[in-house]
């Protein structure tokens, strides 16, 4: 029988007295013996009955295992949204999900994402200037944390920049789990119909970019509807969770002066810092799957047909993952495998490029500006407790 804790959590899985911990409800579920099956509300799915895995191994068995599927393709009797349209890589699973992500996995490896690191500096330095001139209070989303990685996917796409604000406002509604269907759709659609113009522009002419590289090596295998997809996918997912996470970074850091201090003055610290902000943090909302044939995860069967929510946030905060003080940030901790870019066959593709985003553009920050700290109450700060990826609103910050 479900149980009947509040069917709100997931959607609230922050704890309300500190907004980078996990809820006090997902800390007792982690601790218990046996998966829970709640009522919750998840960002995308609206209610659903879910058995809901929090414990580290738990999870990341379960991200392994390919019956626990994120998608079974594209439904056309569905709206066409970024989350049900053809070349949406979550949305399938197994040969054609290993089919798609085979044709994308040369744009995003260690020496691509490199290739991309003297344009990143200068990005950083120019929005850096930026700031000090409109300063010295400024929103660091606004300012920093979102035109940096909307650059950056702009370059990697050849998408052109004018088109960004648009983008951006459109990513916003898609990714935030309050929006109702009729914002949902038309907010696809707008963001449809600009791709298929750069699609339309690479088939004639290949450009430079990932979608231009699609054309060159598979533009026979692969339709107009699946570049769409590929390239909305791209977009979106680029820079909405790489901004996020560098904006929430801020205020975690600002509550540990000798940290901050440390990957401030440090470089030999950032590589470290970056992978233990990202365990710490673990931004993405509980991710669904759903199971296509039984599956047994530590000893606890789940029915084909259930639906399972995996919470990366507790993954990681996990004492056999981190036997010393998992709750708190530890910058100078030895990097462990956590789990925020997913593991197995969906991990995150562009995870080496968010990597290195945050080890340029967070310690540059610090330099630039020493003195850097919140203009407001951290208490006044509004949190994204609704959407598919956790964050803040606005940090207004001074120095």
């Amino acid at each position: 029988m479900p149980d009947h804790r509040p069917a709100s959590f997931v959607a609230s899985e922050r704890d309300r007295t500190c907004p980078f911990d996990p809820s006090p409800d997902l800390r007792r579920m982690r601790e218990e013996d046996g998966l829970p099956r709640l009522r919750v509300l998840h960002p995308v799915r609206g209610e659903i009955e879910a058995v809901v895995i929090t414990g580290y191994d738990d999870v990341r068995a379960a991200f392994a295992d390919e019956r626990l599927v994120t998608g079974n393709g594209i439904d056309p009797a569905l709206p066409r949204t970024l989350f049900n349209h053809p070349g949406f890589l979550p949305a399938y699973s197994g040969p054609e999900h290993a089919r798609l992500r085979r044709m994308l996995t040369g744009s995003f490896t260690v020496r691509q994402a490199e290739r991309l690191r003297p344009a990143i500096e200068a990005m950083v330095a120019d929005h850096l200037d930026a700031m000090a001139e409109q300063g010295p209070v400024v929103d660091l989303v606004e300012a920093f944390a979102l035109p940096i990685p909307s650059l950056v996917i702009c370059e990697l796409l050849d998408v052109p920049y004018g088109t960004r604000s648009m983008f951006q406002r459109c990513s916003r509604v898609i990714m935030d789990g309050t929006a109702d269907a009729d914002r949902l759709v038309a907010a696809s659609a707008e963001l449809n119909a600009a791709m298929a113009d750069i699609v339309t522009r690479n088939r004639a002419t290949p450009g430079a970019g990932v979608l231009g590289t699609m054309v060159r090596q598979y533009g026979a295998e692969l339709t107009d509807d699946e570049l769409i997809g590929f390239g909305t996918t791209l977009l979106v997912g680029g820079h909405e969770t790489t901004a996020t996470m560098l904006a929430l970074s801020v205020p975690a850091l600002l509550r540990h002066p000798e940290q901050l201090a440390a990957l401030r003055d440090d470089p030999t610290v950032t590589g470290a810092a970056v992978e233990e902000l990202l365990r710490h943090l673990a931004i993405p909302a509980p991710l669904l799957r759903t199971a296509v044939a039984d599956v047994d995860i530590n000893g606890n069967r789940i029915a084909a047909g259930e639906h399972v929510l995996l919470s990366p946030l507790t993954a990681n905060r996990d004492p056999g993952l981190v036997p010393e003080r998992p709750d708190e940030l530890g910058l100078h901790r030895r990097p462990v495998a956590q789990l925020s870019f997913g593991f197995g066959a969906h991990q995150c593709l562009g995870r080496q490029l968010a990597r290195l985003e945050l080890k340029i553009a967070l310690p540059a920050l610090l330099r630039r500006f020493p003195t850097l700290r919140l203009a407001v109450p951290e208490a006044a700060l509004r949190f994204r407790r609704g959407s598919t990826v956790y964050g803040v609103e606005a940090l207004p910050v001074t120095w």
